[in-house]
């Protein structure tokens, strides 16, 4: 039995891999080890604490921190605009930025000087306009130190940047936040590991910056001899003391280094792994039923909705305040595309949108007020449960205490109101789904658009949940738009039910018209029926997939239609049955599993396509049915139903 705590040794390298692995470790080790070796540590003291020493610190302290402010200042923006905005010439930007990284030092020192020198391109204008010289001052160490370390900022935090997932951000905009704010309260605390460690490299590079230093600014005492500086000219006349200073910038370095730990471009704070509790912690208590009592109060009104989409989803919606629409259909119909082009938040479809008597098309996503949940909530990390709910309210201006009071009662109605305090990373993938949910809700919204918003929940709390939504959107005076597969959800919460299919509207109707009559064969399925489109015929359906159906009522022949047959009309034999069945086809049992009561087997056939039928576990004993048997199946004529298309 393995010890805990013990590490098993794993395969060994290659020889020939570890040998060069090996040299390459000595080699970058061995300058350090000769700057440990010569060092005279009796007298570092003396070398550390000398005039010209101290003063060439406290100036090299001076300078890197104020590269590191320019830095923040100016990389982060462009961070950003690298990480999230497709531009021309963006490539040639980024190059601009990674060129000071391997470009020489002295080459970038020249290159500055012929910029902003006093004969530069803007040296000139500078002094007469401004009166600033920058070379030969302690503005132009600083300015060569942030043209060198900067770039270690920006590619840092645009790593950072890239492995955040914009989902946070476009859910910040609908809830009404403003791309400043956005950015201010979503983006920059979730990568902030990021530019931790983008602005420990940065800072520890201007610190040592050397080359481009000297040759722009020159090696001034007091005003541009920084540490490496006074480095350079100590080797010459007190080598002992050089060596002395450098084992302090090594040290330097080194304790930048272990302070990073490796995370040179910053995990992004959506990584954190949900951790359970600890052993002997108080245990969670249970979560109580969602509250009867009223919704938090908010601003009344009526919002009606109309929209054209065109683009992969292409469809007109109409629909009136109050009225909720369950979107659903196959994977890739179109469904989520539908939902972020009613936000604004896709180039795939552009909708023509207009809530009441506001056209909103030409507003961003936060001025539109259309809340959004998507499929996994994408609750803010970084922020508490309330304070996620509360985060619309006060993107909108609503006072701190009034948003968090209003937030708290949205937590209660949907169960969640005793984790109110909880991070998204200690809430449980049901519990995030409810606050997710409670978010949107608090946000008064004049449309509202779920994807999915239900199916992380296990059944008995769904049902809480699909009640406390119901009784909230049968008082909504918007409009909303529902994304699911499940057809419970659709039949109990909509009012219509959109099918979509490859970005077409299929079906648009009322939940009883769509059970009775499905033109989907998706939805069919969904619903647990046969389904098989086909042309129709003089008796029934020509099938797609090949074979007759005889139907009783069929449509005109060569018309599209779909036939329907409920898989509890299939009658299962072992015989070939005599009698009244129209269609009767041969086949071979090849899945049997139980839908309550009753069990639901998977037939197929040479002849016919595959069916679903359904028959009590006595019929199955009594027809001695299992996995492979051999049966015949029936379907009565008057138990097709035919469908045109």
């Amino acid at each position: 039995m393995k010890r805990a705590g013990v590490r098993t040794p794993g395969p060994r390298p290659p020889l020939a891999l570890a040998l060069p692995a090996l040299l390459a470790v000595a080699f970058l080790a061995l300058p350090l080890v000769g700057i440990l070796a010569r060092t005279r540590w009796g007298g570092l003291a003396g070398h550390l604490g000398s005039p010209g020493t101290v003063e060439a610190l406290k100036l090299s302290l001076v300078v890197s921190f104020w590269a590191l402010g320019l830095s923040l200042l100016l990389g982060v923006p462009l961070a950003w605009l690298l990480a999230r905005v497709e531009f021309p010439g963006k490539a040639f930007v980024r190059s601009l930025v990674l060129l000071p990284m391997v470009l020489p030092p002295t080459v970038g020192g020249v290159a500055l000087l012929l910029a902003f020198g006093r004969r530069g391109l803007l040296g000139p204008w500078l002094e007469g306009t401004f009166g600033i010289t920058l070379p030969f001052h302690t503005s132009g160490a600083v300015l060569a130190a942030t043209f060198v370390a900067m770039p270690f900022l920006v590619i840092s935090l645009e790593g950072a940047l890239g492995g955040l997932r914009p989902r946070y951000e476009e859910t910040a905009a609908s809830l009404g936040a403003s791309p400043v704010r956005v950015f201010r309260t979503v983006t920059l605390p979730m990568v902030a590991p990021g530019v931790v460690a983008g602005a420990a490299l940065t800072w520890a590079r201007a610190l040592g910056e050397f080359g481009a230093t000297i040759t722009f600014a020159g090696n001034l005492p007091g005003a541009t001899q920084t540490l490496p500086l006074q480095v350079y000219l100590l080797l010459q006349d007190a080598p002992e003391a050089a060596t002395s200073v450098s084992l302090l910038l090594v040290a330097v370095a080194l304790a930048v280094l272990v302070a990073l730990r490796g995370r040179w471009s910053g995990a992004p704070a959506d990584r954190v792994r949900r951790a359970a509790p600890a052993s002997g912690a108080e245990p969670v208590a249970p979560e109580p039923a969602p509250d009867a009592a009223s919704p938090p109060a908010a601003p009344g009104g009526r919002w009606s909705m109309r929209a054209r989409v065109t683009g992969f989803t292409r469809l007109t919606l109409d629909a009136g305040p109050g009225t909720t629409i369950a979107v659903v259909g196959p994977n890739g119909a179109g469904k989520t595309t539908l939902l972020r082009a009613l936000l604004g938040l896709t180039q795939r479809a552009h909708a023509d949108l207009t809530l009441g008597d506001t056209d909103v098309t030409a507003l961003p996503p936060h001025r539109r007020r259309v809340s959004w949940v998507p499929q996994d909530g994408a609750l803010f990390p970084h922020m508490s449960a309330l304070a996620n709910t509360a985060y619309g309210l006060r993107a909108q201006g609503v006072p701190r205490a009034e948003a968090r009071r209003e937030a708290q009662g949205w937590l209660d109605r949907l169960g969640v109101g005793h984790l109110a305090h909880r991070r998204p990373g200690q809430l449980s993938g049901g519990q995030a789904g409810r606050v997710a949910l409670a978010r949107a809700l608090a946000a008064r919204p004049r449309l509202l658009v779920l994807d999915e918003p239900l199916a992380a929940l296990d059944q008995t709390t769904r049902a809480h949940v699909r009640h406390t939504l119901r009784t909230h959107l049968s008082g909504f005076g918007g409009v909303c738009l529902i994304v699911t597969h499940d057809p419970v959800e659709a039949v109990s919460l909509a009012d219509r039910v959109l099918v979509l299919d490859e970005g077409r509207a299929v079906q648009d109707a009322a939940p009883a018209e769509v059970t009775r009559h499905p033109r989907s064969p998706w939805v069919a399925r969904m619903l647990g029926r046969n389904a098989w489109p086909g042309t129709a015929t003089p008796d029934g359906l020509a099938l797609a997939g090949g074979g007759t159906l005889i139907a009783a009522e069929p449509p005109p022949a060569g018309t599209p239609a779909l036939a329907i047959v409920a898989p509890e009309a299939v009658a299962v034999h072992r015989d070939k049955p005599a009698g009244s069945p129209r269609n009767v086809w041969p086949g071979t049992v090849r899945e049997i599993t139980g839908s309550g009561s009753r069990l639901r087997m998977l037939i197929t056939s040479a002849t016919a396509p595959d069916l679903v039928a359904e028959i009590t576990p006595r019929a199955a004993a009594e027809l001695g049915l299992a996995e492979g048997a051999s049966v015949w199946t029936s379907v009565k004529a008057t138990e097709v139903t035919v469908v045109p298309l």
